[in-house]
Order: C-alpha cells, then sequence, then structure tokens
C-alpha cells in the first residue's frame, strides 16, 4: 500500500507501517516489539538449540515469533549510548531490565513507563530476562524517541518511573454499549463533545523534557476499542500541533469516513475532531502528538544534536569519557530471578510501584 494523500478530509495521509514506524516533529523514532519468547533456560536466556540459525549480535529475524536483538545470551540491547533525545518506553507485557552508567538500574514491565532524559549523554542497556522457565516469556513494547530542543540537549541524564498503576486510563462507552480503553502517558485528554475539562491527566513528564513545556502540546495515548467501537478523538487545542496515529493490532478501522487496514499509521488534522468506527475486531492504535521543535536534526546513530560540529563533538566526548563509564560486571545486566519491580537511582533512592502484580 502506498501513501495516499487525502487532504480534502481530516486525514493528511495514510501510509503503511514500517520498520521502525516513521514519526514526525517532535518525534524521532517510533518500534514496537512483540516477541513470542519461549521459557527459559534458568540463565534467562533462551534454550541454546533455539539460537541456531540466528545472526547473532544482531537478531532482528523474528524466527519463531521472536528476536535476540543485540543480546549473546539474553535478548535486548546490551550497553550503548545516547545524546541529546530522550527515550519512552511503554512495556506492555513481560519485564526489561534497566542499567546505566550513573550506576542507576530498574526492573519494569506490565504497563510501567520508563522516560529517559539522555540529555549531554548515558551509556544504558535494556535487557529482556526470560524470568519463567516453566511457561513462555511473551514481551510486547513501545520504544519512543523524543527530540530535545537545543536548550535542553546538555541536560543532566535521570530517568523518571510511570507505575501502570498511577497512569491515568479512561474508558469511554457509545451508544450501543462498546468501549474504547484510553491510556493518557502524557497530553491531557480533553472531556467529550467541547464541554470543556479533561476526563484524565497525565503524570507530569521530565522537567527538561519538550513535554514540559505547555506550549508543546504533546501527547502519547494508546486506544483498544472493542469490535465495532465508536469513539471521537478529541481535537488538539494547539496551534501548529500535528498528530500521528499508529494501527498496530486489529482488522479495519474507518477513520473521518475512510476505511484504514491494520498495519497503516495516519497522520490527522490535529485541529479537528476524528471519528473512529472500528471493525469486528479488537483494535489497538498508538497516538503520537506535539507541536514541532522546529530546529535542525543533526543526527548519527544515539546521537541527535543541531549541527554537525556538536554530532562530532559528541563522537569525541564519548571516545574520552564513555558518559561516565560503565559501572557493571557485564554490558548486558539482568536483576535476578524475582519479577518484582523497582527502580534505583543514582542518587540511592529506590522506588517500587504501589502494588506488584
Amino acid at each position: 500500500m502506498n501513501a495516499v494523500d487525502t487532504s480534502s478530509s481530516a486525514i493528511v495521509s495514510v501510509q503503511p507501517l514500517g520498520m521502525p514506524w516513521e514519526t514526525i516533529d517532535p518525534f524521532l523514532f517510533c518500534v514496537h516489539h512483540d516477541d513470542a519468547y519461549p521459557r527459559g533456560n534458568g540463565r534467562h536466556g533462551p534454550d541454546a538449540a533455539l539460537l541456531s540459525g540466528r545472526k547473532m549480535g544482531s537478531d532482528f529475524s523474528r524466527q519463531d515469533g521472536w528476536s535476540m536483538y543485540h543480546g549473546q545470551q539474553v535478548p535486548g540491547f546490551p550497553a550503548h549510548p545516547h545524546r541529546g533525545f530522550e527515550t519512552v518506553t511503554i512495556v506492555r507485557k513481560g519485564r526489561i531490565d534497566h542499567a546505566d552508567s550513573l550506576g542507576a538500574g530498574a526492573r519494569f514491565g506490565g504497563g510501567d513507563v520508563q522516560w529517559l532524559t539522555a540529555g549531554k549523554g548515558i551509556v544504558h542497556a535494556e535487557m529482556f530476562p526470560l524470568l519463567h522457565t516453566d511457561r513462555p516469556n511473551p514481551l510486547e513494547l513501545f520504544q519512543i524517541w523524543l527530540n530535545l530542543p537545543a536548550d535542553s540537549k546538555m541536560v543532566e541524564p535521570h530517568f523518571t518511573m510511570f507505575w501502570s498503576q498511577d497512569i491515568p486510563r479512561h474508558t469511554f462507552v457509545d451508544d450501543a454499549g462498546r468501549r474504547t480503553e484510553v491510556v493518557v502517558i502524557a497530553g491531557d485528554l480533553p472531556a467529550p463533545g467541547h464541554a470543556g475539562g479533561t476526563v484524565a491527566r497525565p503524570l507530569a513528564p521530565p522537567p527538561d523534557s519538550w513535554g514540559s513545556r505547555l506550549h508543546s502540546d504533546l501527547a502519547m495515548w494508546t486506544l483498544r476499542l472493542e469490535p465495532g467501537a465508536q469513539w471521537t478523538l478529541p481535537a488538539a487545542l494547539g496551534d501548529g500541533t500535528r498528530r500521528k496515529l499508529y494501527f498496530f493490532a486489529g482488522g479495519q478501522i474507518t477513520l473521518a469516513g475512510q476505511v484504514v487496514p491494520v498495519g497503516s499509521s495516519v497522520e490527522v488534522r490535529a485541529g479537528a475532531d476524528v471519528l473512529l468506527i472500528n471493525g469486528d475486531e479488537p483494535g489497538e492504535l498508538l497516538m503520537l502528538q506535539g507541536r514541532p521543535i522546529g530546529e535542525p536534526v543533526a543526527q548519527y546513530g544515539p546521537f541527535v544534536m543541531n549541527t554537525e560540529q556538536e554530532l562530532r563533538q559528541a563522537f569525541e566526548d564519548y571516545r574520552r569519557t564513555e558518559f561516565g563509564g560503565w559501572p557493571w560486571p557485564d554490558p548486558a545486566p539482568v536483576h535476578g530471578n524475582e519479577e518484582d519491580r523497582f527502580a534505583r537511582h543514582a542518587d540511592g533512592r529506590t522506588e517500587r510501584p504501589p502494588s506488584q502484580d
């Protein structure tokens, strides 16, 4: 399916989802991992026999429904650097183990979100431990890269945890009794029908984020519609805001009168209400919205700056300092065998969710 221009409606364009998903300013990158990992081998990885035929160290094959990515024994992404942007990791199923060059670590999942501000530079690992030895270990997550404006690119790195139990959710019920659930990671969810006010207010984004600026109009929501459900996506309020919907699960959905198949990304006019009518299967979408930062982007791999000179400096700084070095015994740390979620910050604070699932 080629990109379709629908300039006469609330839809700007429709195109197939790629890998990664195409984004628009202020977003840089979005990927959806949905891996049907098998039972673990007791050492947080799959049985060695299941690794045959994979390109170890760079396995994106989805052989048997899952990938090792850059992991050797445990799936995931061993130590790698970032500078100049933020990562927002939404883990819907499974667990992720975070470790970083500040000495901080975390285990999170089951609906939790980690919002990491890389700022002037951090090295981190994101490993996917297979904790269950008696049953499969499915993992599903989104990772979103959100740009930082020039005056925030060299802030101190840190991360913020949004525990699943604290993240706002709201369920709308249409006239036929069919339900649409909206999970609000960022951005106020307005009341329907231009009644004013909000029905869900998100947790506060990190202080140096573009999302912390009121005029950014930043929003990140996940939507789940029951078969046949109808819901109106309310218009954004910001001037110049752009909005994109990623239809990643279901059959088909009608957006502003246009039928769209699953596996599509749709840019809609942010200033317009958009009626969604789901098809015969449960449908799920990710919505990313924001006012563009509108600054030059110089990017190479894990570094995102404004100029080529700043990009060269980022590589030089990393070669010289390794952004503080790596305090862990190996590049792919795993935090034990327990499922319990936690976050241990660089200042020594340890936080846990209100309750463990």
